[in-house]
């Protein structure tokens, strides 16, 4: 009978590995449309990147960046080994940039979803920008635009063995909602068209 012990940092490695794995097998949902893009090699000593779009009958209402770092040494400000950033940005109505209670709405958002997956967390933190522009000169006929863009990190605790796919569907559930599309439970399929708010 032989027993195999694992370091500290093969067990980190095999960790970083499984969330990947859960990374590339992710199943979306039918609006979201992702792909892999390259990842920061300087931040950590492991990384993991995918960009999104949101789209409802061919038109974009919302777009997002995910990226998975990895430190197995720990990282103090992290409070944690793993570290997600995401950025997440879709036109609103004009009224809503108004609104002194969309930053904090639009923060909840990231919160409500980590918990309503299931997703162990520490350590979030972010900004949450509302922009309205207007177009002059040969610009002019260019409609009125608003928009929100949520930029934030929060620390998965995946070291004791924790999936990470309940990050990945809160993510998701966050460039939904951001786009303006309701949170759907596992295999639920969204009947009808919607356009992003503000289009």
């Amino acid at each position: 009978m032989s027993v195999s012990f694992q370091t500290p940092q093969h067990r980190s490695a095999n960790a970083f590995a499984l969330a990947e794995a859960e990374l590339s097998k992710h199943r979306w949902r039918s609006e979201v449309s992702v792909e892999p893009i390259p990842s920061p090699q300087r931040i950590a000593p492991h990384s993991a990147a995918i960009s999104a779009d949101v789209t409802v009958d061919d038109q974009e209402v919302g777009s997002g960046r995910l990226i998975l770092l990895h430190d197995p040494a720990g990282n103090e400000a992290w409070q944690g080994t793993f570290r997600c950033v995401t950025f997440a940005r879709a036109d609103v109505d004009l009224e809503m940039v108004t609104d002194p209670l969309l930053a904090d709405v639009a923060w909840s958002w990231l919160l409500e979803a980590l918990e309503t997956r299931g997703a162990s967390h520490v350590a979030p933190s972010g900004t949450v920008t509302a922009v309205s522009s207007r177009a002059f000169g040969g610009m002019s006929e260019e409609p009125d635009r608003a928009e929100v863009e949520i930029r934030a990190s929060w620390t998965a605790l995946l070291d004791d063995g924790q999936s990470f796919t309940p990050h990945l569907a809160a993510w998701q559930d966050l460039l939904c909602q951001t786009a303006g599309l309701p949170p759907l439970p596992e295999g639920v399929v969204m009947l009808g068209s919607r356009t992003g708010r503000g289009r």
